[in-house]
């Protein structure tokens, strides 16, 4: 395969796709095609950037050096610093083209949460002083993950805010910290020696998997919220979410949590595909 393909990790994509799908679902009628598939470039190229950058910040500091999971571009010598650098930038330009049209269209403020989403996806590894590296990434994911692209979204197309689009980028972004928060644990024994300090080192071992489970549990109890009996559908994925939270308060460990990254993947692509259904036949 493609080696900037595999450097992209398609399989964090869901993140990206989920809270656009599902602010779409809510605007409904009011829904602008345009908006709405300029807000998803946004989203992915963001993604795609947010990959790269992490695979070259945690490369040159040597971070990745014994990292199990994907093959991470830098580390591995499969591309040099520089290009993944450039690659980077080129998802984080591609993403600020697509956001300046949304602007142009609805609010030039938008400008603002643009470039801070672009500097927080550098930021996670990047700088001199990375927030992931002291345990804030769970934070900066669920308000730009969770809040920002849910509310940004729906706000491009019907260019307005209500509780409704702020309750529903909850679970987007407690599903997309839950991703986040595995893919800690996974890597928390080579962290603390790398001195990265994750919450995952932060908490220790029992007290991230508690942390996870409460991420996948407090997405389900703000949809209840909603208070529209549609989003009950969400339940549908409860059992799915029930096994993959008992596996990961196992014993399991490194790379033997890889298969569960990629069960949180699909947990939140269901529920997110549920929710966006149920919305959507609420206005029916």
């Amino acid at each position: 395969m493609n080696k900037w393909i595999l450097g992209a990790r398609l399989r964090t994509l869901p993140a990206a796709i989920a809270p656009v799908a599902v602010a779409t679902a809510l605007a409904g009628s009011e829904s602008a095609l345009l908006p709405a598939l300029l807000a998803l470039f946004v989203a992915l190229a963001l993604q795609i950037g947010v990959n790269y950058a992490n695979d070259y910040s945690d490369g040159i500091r040597g971070t990745d050096n014994d990292r199990v999971g994907p093959i991470r571009l830098t580390a591995s010598g499969i591309a040099s610093p520089q290009s993944v650098k450039r690659a980077a930038f080129i998802s984080f330009g591609l993403s600020a083209i697509a956001g300046f049209a949304l602007a142009a269209m609805t609010s030039w403020w938008l400008i603002a949460v643009g470039a801070a989403a672009i500097l927080a996806a550098w930021g996670y590894t990047g700088g001199k002083n990375p927030y992931g590296y002291i345990g804030l990434g769970e934070l900066f994911v669920f308000i730009f993950f969770g809040l920002v692209a849910t509310v940004g979204t729906y706000y491009v197309q019907v260019e307005e805010i209500t509780l409704d689009s702020i309750l529903i980028s909850i679970p987007m972004g407690t599903f997309s910290c839950a991703l986040l928060a595995i893919n800690n644990i996974r890597d928390r024994a080579l962290d603390g020696p790398a001195r990265k300090k994750t919450l995952a080192v932060r908490l220790g071992d029992r007290k991230a998997r508690y942390f996870f489970a409460a991420l996948i549990a407090l997405g389900y109890i703000a949809t209840l919220l909603l208070l529209n009996p549609w989003t009950l559908l969400t339940l549908l994925t409860a059992p799915i979410a029930v096994v993959l939270v008992r596996g990961v308060l196992g014993d399991v460990q490194g790379g033997a949590l890889i298969p569960y990254l990629a069960k949180t993947g699909k947990l939140q692509l269901q529920f997110s595909i549920l929710l966006s259904l149920a919305l959507v036949l609420s206005h029916g």
